[in-house]
């Protein structure tokens, strides 16, 4: 048994979700990624004296959102706090966040175990808070430059139970979360730009420890392979350490995607002291029962019930409805779609083939895809009812509903790709094949099967391709085997 095998880690994550709001968390600052350092503040959000902060409407609407998607209590009274703490990119000096009463508690995420069942990591507490700035060191070799835009952007915080087994419960733990946001609308979900980023508290233990070990905490992953390798990394790092008899630091780690490890940034020897204190200057926000119920119609489908949907009503493999439900888009214009047709499956497959290669390949999002789940039903029932291959369907229709605005069967009727389908007509052409080939019709009835491809090929050419081939194969087996 190797040694690694012999412990098992304990993982507690916290994700921070930017919220898609117009302005700022207290101020009307805008909220814009990617403007110009330091255009988009104003003396709210830098501080100044005598400057009144004020809540922002979406932030509470979106928390809420949030919270009764993944099954949270709502708080009915919800305080401001202050969070206290130095650091260049924070002007005020604190941060306004929650403290003991965040607005949701309870809830969970659902992923797989390594069994490929079903597991809720079950939600501590989400929050509402606002973002510091940005430091940047890597512009100026000998000064760190900041950029205040950051400063008060609103976020929530979703803190989970120390319930995350490994690296890959981890990695599904935050694929699940920027799923959900994506959904809720609420957060682009882009973690290569910030608007959503991940710490991951991580210790370890002896299998059938009652005690967890001590915990370090990793920062600064900008993707989810990354915050998978750092817990990976940090695990084994810390096994190795406590195998040689050394002992885990209560700290913090920064993780070094270049070199794939992590380093430490500041020991915590003792718990951080912010001197929590109630926000003076913002009014306590009361969400009634009543605006509960009012998000809550709101809510778009969400991946679960939709997954559910998809497999249960529709019948399709968990493989199918997995690619489906990644992306919001994707999931309703196919959702839609199963209006219009009862081949669910052929829906599907049309779906996460054709229509996202198209998508994938000319950077357009499914809001601006041309051809409607109406029009695609309709080539779906091409398909059905035998007039075109599946083929002649993706390789030759498919693309010329890109172009026109026909309908499949006009596209399909103008350039002669309907199928033969009349047996008299294929008759003939199956016919012509067997007197082409009378050796072969020999060999055939004499136990080569697989001659049947050359007598296909051959009606297929009679036919210039508009044989039904389903039809044509069945016609001409029978009249081989006479």
């Amino acid at each position: 048994m190797s040694i690694y095998d012999k412990y098992e880690a304990v993982i507690g994550l916290e994700v921070h979700a930017q919220l898609l709001t117009n302005t700022k968390a207290y101020s009307s600052d805008e909220n814009i990624f990617g403007a110009t350092p330091n255009t988009k503040t104003s003396v709210i959000s830098l501080g100044h004296p005598g400057t009144l902060p004020r809540s922002n409407s979406k932030v509470i609407e979106y928390a809420v959102r949030l919270g009764i998607a993944v099954g949270s209590d709502i708080r009915e009274r919800n305080e401001y706090a202050r969070k206290n703490y130095f650091y260049a990119d924070l002007p005020k000096g604190y941060q306004i966040t929650q403290d003991t009463t965040p607005i949701c508690n309870g809830g969970a995420i659902t992923i797989k175990d390594a069994d490929g069942n079903p597991k809720d990591i079950n939600i501590t507490r989400i929050h509402m808070e606002e973002d510091a700035g940005k430091s940047i060191h890597d512009l100026d070799p000998f000064n760190t430059l900041v950029d205040l835009n950051r400063a008060g952007v609103p976020l929530v915080e979703v803190v989970s139970e120390p319930e995350v087994k490994s690296s890959d419960e981890a990695y599904q733990y935050i694929n699940e979360v920027r799923k959900l946001v994506r959904y809720l609308d609420i957060c682009d979900g882009n973690m290569e730009e910030g608007s959503l980023r991940c710490d991951a508290n991580i210790s370890v233990m002896l299998k059938g420890a009652t005690e967890f070990g001590t915990k370090v905490e990793v920062k600064n992953m900008n993707s989810t392979r990354n915050v998978k390798r750092a817990i990976e990394f940090e695990i084994k790092r810390q096994i190795d350490l406590l195998e040689e008899g050394g002992v885990i630091n209560h700290e913090t780690r920064s993780f070094n995607a270049a070199n794939n490890s992590t380093i430490s940034m500041r020991h915590k020897e003792e718990a951080n002291d912010y001197r929590y204190f109630p926000e003076p200057d913002l009014q306590a926000v009361i969400v009634t029962e009543e605006y509960k119920e009012k998000v809550r119609k709101g809510l778009p489908p969400l991946p679960k019930e939709l997954y559910v949907k998809f497999t249960t009503d529709f019948n399709l493999s968990d493989y199918d409805a997995n690619i489906l439900i990644d992306e919001k888009g994707i999931a309703l214009y196919y959702n839609e779609l199963c209006t219009f047709t009862k081949n669910f499956k052929s829906a599907a497959n049309f779906v996460n083939g054709s229509v996202k290669s198209f998508l994938n390949e000319n950077a357009v999002n499914i809001k601006d895809f041309k051809i409607s789940t109406k029009r695609l039903a309709e080539l779906i029932a091409l398909v059905d009812e035998g007039k075109i291959s599946n083929t002649v369907a993706t390789s030759k229709v498919f693309p010329e509903m890109l172009n026109n605005d026909l309908s499949a069967n006009e596209i399909a009727t103008n350039n002669n790709w309907v199928q033969e389908s009349n047996s008299n007509a294929l008759g003939e052409y199956i016919s012509k094949a067997i007197a082409k080939y009378p050796e072969k019709v020999a060999e055939y009835k004499g136990g080569k099967k697989g001659l049947i491809g050359l007598f296909m090929g051959e009606v297929m050419k009679l036919s210039k391709g508009q044989a039904d081939p389903k039809l044509a194969n069945q016609l001409l087996r029978t009249e081989l085997e006479k």
